[in-house]
């Protein structure tokens, strides 16, 4: 068995025998400040596929013009943090994920409502990986789509 990454060594040992489920009930005993602070809730996580889904409230306080468009910063915060957690899943908690390069699309803006990411690992290397994601509002509308290059770091042995 692979080692676990320090961070998610609680985790680690875990993954052989509970569910994504079960995970995903872990995963939000430890939500980081990050993801709470975007007022993000885990909805479900594939291991297997390397998938993860969120739900994230845009409020006002991260909105401009008048309170009507989400700033970009966040939105790219809140796909970003679905993509992360899609890799870090995918590894069986034995590595750490940091984005080396991010391209985010806005194709709609987005006020204060309810937003759902959906980020996933469309390849796993050695060292390196390619993920991709999404933000859709209620409705379904494409708000935002996201593409990252990440390093794969394991701990030493």
């Amino acid at each position: 068995m692979t080692s676990a990454h320090p961070d998610f060594a609680h985790l680690a040992a875990s993954t052989e025998t509970l569910s994504d489920d079960q995970l995903v009930e872990r995963l939000r005993a430890v939500t980081p400040e990050a993801i709470k602070t975007l007022n993000g809730h885990m909805l479900s996580l594939d291991s297997e596929r390397g998938i993860a889904r969120f739900r994230f409230e845009v409020v006002p306080a991260f909105c401009h013009s008048g309170g009507r468009i989400c700033q970009g910063g966040f939105l790219t915060g809140m796909v970003d943090a679905a993509m992360a957690n899609a890799a870090i899943a995918k590894s069986k908690f034995t590595a750490a994920v940091p984005t080396l390069e991010i391209k985010v699309s806005f194709f709609e803006a987005m006020g204060p409502g309810i937003v759902f990411a959906e980020g996933r690992v469309m390849r796993w290397g050695g060292s390196v990986g390619f993920l991709d994601g999404d933000l859709r509002d209620e409705k379904g509308r494409l708000i935002v789509h996201a593409t990252s290059t990440i390093k794969i770091v394991r701990p030493k042995k």
